[in-house]
């Protein structure tokens, strides 16, 4: 009977860019990009994943490519339901096709989820096999992934700069005090740096090439001591349709995103305004973490510091911490009492 494991415990991230699924060992199976392919007859699902993502803005007439979350929560629940049963199985690859175990997982959802939201989530994770589903919210997620003690009588505030939303919250003893969910976040960067390229250079760029730039020469500052060269894009000319060749510069991004980047600074005060000032002592001596795949841009940790005046500290790994600390929360579901089920 030791070859069986009656229970399999899974920790999903499910982001609006990409979902990431751990083990109760703690051992990443599966980080794949939050999209789908879908036959438009059958609507039955031809790829998943970053075979889905290849195919996005390349498709024909019968297949569609869908990202079931947008704004951090599930658009497209017959969608999300398919995606998440898909990663499972992905994830679960080695395993034995005669013997499934009961599932119990662990997901993690924004802060400023409703309730209809939460149940959308927790729905697609009971559809997709799971027995017992417990959540947390992202913020928590993130502080168990650095390392912090949440359950500790200490403030510490995380900004969690995702795809699609941007969770800023205050944790002390295992709850959240203030938090604060906006909708601008990576899916809005990309969505700028379209628009200024079309505005700007007179060239028409897709997502994924906007994706691109954002990554290869996204910056929030406009002095870095280490930059990057510049990027150049191929596209049509908007008016000719003639191709085009368009070095990107990391200034000219760090412009373009100034607008986006301004409404995450007054979410951050706003979210400081509600904290307690005893907590707030303890937030400007600990410094403020910052994580998701936005941390990721140039000079983002500077740019906050000197607009706010408090510390802030990029996360190891920050575009898994969230990941990580859901699966440091399914080790633990017997311990933490914040997780939702």
């Amino acid at each position: 009977m030791g070859l069986f494991s009656f229970t399999q415990e899974l920790a999903i991230d499910i982001g609006t860019a990409n979902t990431i699924i751990i083990n109760s060992a703690g051992k990443i199976l599966l980080d794949e990009p939050s999209i789908v392919a879908l036959d438009r007859k059958t609507d039955t699902m031809i790829a998943l994943g970053e075979k889905a993502r290849q195919m996005h803005g390349k498709t024909h007439d019968n297949i569609r490519t869908i990202r079931p979350l947008r704004d951090g929560v599930i658009a497209d629940f017959a969608a999300a339901e398919q995606m998440i049963r898909g990663m499972i199985k992905m994830a679960n690859k080695n395993k034995s096709r005669f013997f499934s175990p009961t599932l119990r997982v662990v997901v993690c959802i924004p802060s400023g989820s409703t309730e209809v939201e939460i149940r959308a989530v927790r729905d697609s994770a009971e559809h997709a096999g799971g027995r017992d589903v417990y959540m947390i919210f992202e913020p928590m997620a993130a502080a168990l992934g650095i390392g912090l003690d949440v359950e500790a009588p200490e403030g510490n505030m995380i900004v969690d700069i995702g795809g699609g939303t941007t969770e800023i919250a205050v944790i002390t003893l295992g709850g959240i005090v203030s938090n604060k969910s906006i909708k601008i976040a990576g899916d809005d960067f990309t969505e700028d740096i379209q628009d200024y390229m079309g505005r700007q250079h007179n060239i028409k760029v897709g997502e994924r090439t906007a994706e691109q730039i954002k990554i290869n020469a996204g910056s929030v500052v406009t002095e870095l001591q280490d930059p990057p060269e510049d990027y150049v894009v191929h596209g049509p000319n908007r008016m000719t349709s003639l191709p085009m060749d368009v070095p990107v510069s990391y200034q000219e991004v760090a412009h373009c995103l100034e607008k986006s980047m301004t409404k995450v600074d007054s979410a951050i005060l706003s979210a400081l305004e509600q904290t307690p000032p005893e907590l707030y002592a303890d937030i400007v001596r600990n410094g403020i973490y910052i994580t998701g795949g936005g941390a990721l841009l140039r000079g983002i940790a500077k740019r906050f510091t000197d607009k706010i005046g408090i510390q802030f500290h990029v996360a190891e790994d920050p575009l898994r911490v969230v990941a990580i600390g859901t699966g440091i929360a399914l080790r633990n579901i017997s311990k933490f009492n914040f997780l939702l089920r």
